[in-house]
């Protein structure tokens, strides 16, 4: 069966290997050696304040109709500049770490035997353990989802330890301070307290951070910010941390902490079921041998090559990937780099890239069997909906909302641009953005949720294209201007931006579509539904450049720039199924083409796993694995199993890590709307396995997959909440397809030949 943890038997020297936990408020990050082991302690809404703070979208909706007169006149560099108010570059705040737990040996260093380190997936337990000749140390850490606290136990023969919190950590900027604190509080129990100051201004004060030491058969003291146990058989240690102005009070979180069971088991036991019971509703299996599954995490990162997708670190992966993906969504979605950070100094301030990266992290939640892991990503949204309405309304002076490129967390204002990067004029961004919960509410039928939020944010998405469409070509088509693929201009090098990138075109069409579809289902908005309609009707098509391929821009003269990371304008691929190999064969060769033309730049995971899920929609099993390979084959694969963004482990980045499960699904499983189809693009060396706990846009639960090539079959289990016909097609070779009749909630087995 399948392994649902990793281990190693060798200590992280460095944060990057630090084994994960997390609650999707709080995460750690647990590394170092056993007798002077560091907890990297981060919290979700940890972020520096900056000039940032207070920045509005520029008051350009004036010039609107200028800068559309100079993007059509090919005056694609001075219609950018027009469209800015000469603002240089401002960053999102930075997301940061918080503070480090120091646990060092104070009897000196004795032997270390049979050490062990592991992340349990099922129970979000990390532990690390080791022999010495006088018995077994462990050290058991998570962080729990029901109590909102992060738990440490140690255990040993006998505990001569030094704890304390510091701020200790690489990058931290001079402005920001540190005080430090420890304290005895009763018998047998001590607090440690770390307080974060930012630099005075917009956004401060700070972060604090508290640990309870609840310590048994030994004697504890307090030195300067140090607590100091002696001879203990157990020491539990829980963490609460909070971020506010004025700064949070260590004795208001010392009497949360108060409140708490110092028992490991007990709170374990609260938060393991929570936990599991979502990680647990999907798992991989693909027939590897189970000396391949054990492997310490060190050797099963190291069978990955260039040519072969390795069975074992594939499942592994597809594990972990869950595994960090749940652990890391609760109060906030994913960051670029999850929930955690050993460092300051994040690359791209560590913060929501909304062009592509939310996205691709998000794309496994809902097929995967976690739904619920939308919910924040929608609460992300909910909060910052003014926001994308006050972008709109001051750049174009239209209704409807305008999503920024970037976001912290904490607003959704459009700033970060300059004369050279053109975000004002991309257009798509609140129909990308809204996507997945138009996935979730495909996949779930939760009326509910598109009555009261997705709905309404539909038919403002719409509304903006609306007013925003008020130019015509010599054709009647409306024409797009300005517009912008991200994140690059066209060939000529004439400016970032044109008219009718391809992205905008295709998210123009699906919001008038979307928005008209929804409100017809629900009643509501009757009067608009046929403007939307014949207004997405008078889209231009789009269009094929003479080398065959998709073109980014459905513009004459404006040439795709081939040699980059992102492919924004094979939208219409992936996620959205608006070029398909069925419905529209040519445009899909035509995509196809352009994805094959497509540079790789600089290796960047989420360019190379984009790479894939297009790959698979399109039914090109060599194309989406040659992808895959870029990310195993060319050492992206931290020992904690989380990723880098680049190769050879350069930049800690969640994108690949939580992105390789739905590489997975959409290799053996795609769906749409009546349309389930299996092993769309498997690779020829998982001959056979088994999926089990996925969701399709077809609202059918595939309870199991299995298939096996020796065989000749392949087998599915479907679980329908609604009586439905769907078709089902087998693309492996043979593409047999036949219409299943499901029964409300009756598992339905069909089994169907392998070409």
């Amino acid at each position: 069966m399948p392994v649902h943890s990793i281990h190693d038997t060798q200590p992280a020297d460095r944060w990057e290997d630090a084994f994960l936990s997390g609650n999707g408020e709080y995460g750690i990050m647990v590394f170092g050696h056993p007798h002077r082991e560091r907890i990297v302690h981060n919290h979700h809404r940890y972020v520096l304040p900056n000039e940032s703070l207070g920045m509005r979208p520029p008051a350009v909706a004036d010039r609107l109709e200028q800068v559309r007169d100079l993007a059509l006149a090919g005056e694609r560099e001075r219609a950018q500049r027009e469209f800015s108010d000469g603002r240089g570059m401002a960053w999102t705040q930075s997301f940061h770490p918080g503070h480090m737990l120091h646990v060092d040996t104070t009897a000196g260093d004795g032997p270390v035997e049979h050490y062990r380190r592991a992340t349990d997936f099922a129970t979000g337990e990390v532990t690390v353990t080791w022999s010495d000749g006088e018995g077994e140390w462990v050290r058991r850490a998570f962080v729990s989802r029901t109590d909102a606290v992060a738990v440490v136990e140690i255990t040993g023969p006998r505990l001569d330890l030094a704890l304390r919190l510091s701020g200790e950590l690489s990058g931290r900027p001079a402005g920001v301070t540190f005080t430090t604190s420890a304290e005895v509080i009763g018998d047998g129990e001590a607090s440690l307290a770390v307080v974060g100051e930012y630099p005075p201004g917009p956004g401060a004060a700070g972060f604090t951070g508290v640990t309870r030491a609840v310590v048994t058969g030994g004697r504890v003291a307090a030195e300067g910010d140090t607590v100091r146990v002696e001879g203990a058989t157990r020491v539990v240690l829980l963490t609460r941390m909070d971020r506010s102005a004025p700064l949070p009070r260590i004795d208001a979180l010392r009497s949360i902490l108060a409140e708490l069971p110092a028992e490991y088991d007990e709170l374990l036991a609260r938060h393991a079921p929570v936990h599991g019971e979502l990680y647990g509703r999907a798992e991989l299996d693909l027939g590897v041998p189970d000396s391949h599954r054990g492997l310490p995490v060190g050797e099963l990162i190291a069978r990955a090559d260039t040519k072969t997708l390795d069975g074992a670190l594939i499942e592994a992966l597809f594990h972990s990937g869950r595994y960090l993906l749940l652990s890391s969504s609760g109060v906030l979605p994913p960051r670029l780099t999850g929930l955690w950070l050993g460092e300051w100094g994040a690359a791209w301030s560590g913060d929501y890239t909304t062009d592509a990266n939310i996205n691709l992290q998000m794309a496994g939640a809902v097929l995967t069997g976690m739904p619920e892991l939308i919910a924040p990503y929608a609460d992300l949204i909910d909060g910052q909906i003014d926001d994308w309405r006050t972008n709109a309304r001051t750049i174009y002076g239209t209704r409807g909302i305008l999503a920024p490129s970037r976001t912290d967390g904490e607003h959704g204002l459009l700033f970060h641009l300059d004369d050279d990067w053109p975000w004002t004029m991309w257009l798509a961004g609140a129909d990308w953005l809204l996507f997945p919960l138009y996935e979730y509410w495909q996949a779930t039928g939760d009326d509910g949720f598109l009555a009261r939020a997705l709905a309404p944010w539909l038919v403002e998405a719409a509304v903006f294209f609306e007013d925003f469409l008020t130019r015509e070509d010599d054709d009647g088509h409306v024409v797009l201007v300005p517009s912008y693929s991200p994140e690059v201009g066209p060939r000529d090098g004439r400016g970032m931006s044109g008219v009718n990138a391809t992205m905008d075109l295709a998210a123009a069409r699906h919001a008038l579509t979307t928005a008209a579809d929804v409100c017809t289902r629900l009643g509501i908005e009757q009067a608009a539904v046929g403007r939307w309609r014949a207004l997405a009707e008078r889209l231009p098509p789009y269009r094929v450049d003479g080398q065959g391929a998709l073109a980014e821009w459905a513009w004459p003269g404006l040439e795709t720039a081939d040699a980059h990371r992102h492919i924004s304008h094979l939208y219409p691929v992936w996620p959205l199924h608006d070029i398909t190999p069925d419905d529209t064969p040519d445009l899909a060769v035509a995509a196809r083409e352009a994805l094959l033309r497509r540079g790789d730049e600089n290796l960047s995971a989420h360019g190379s796993l984009h790479r894939a899920l297009v790959a698979a929609r399109l039914k090109d099993s060599g194309t989406a694995k040659e992808n895959v390979l870029k990310i195993v084959g060319h050492n992206m694969v931290f020992r904690s199993l989380m990723t880098s963004h680049n190769p050879d482990l350069e930049i800690y980045n969640a994108d690949a890590a939580h992105c390789l499960p739905a590489v997975v699904v959409e290799m053996l499983l795609d769906s749409r709307p009546g349309i389930v189809e299996l092993l769309p693009a498997r690779p020829p060396e998982w001959r056979s396995g088994s999926l089990r706990g996925l969701a399709t846009r077809a609202g059918v639960g595939v309870d199991e997959l299995t298939w096996d090539v020796s065989e000749g079959l392949a087998k599915v289990v479907l679980t329908s909440p609604l009586e439905r016909d769907i078709v089902l097609v087998c693309r492996d070779g043979s593409d047999q397809r036949q219409t299943v009749h499901l029964l409300p909630n009756v598992p339905t087995t069909v089994t169907v030949p392998l070409a």
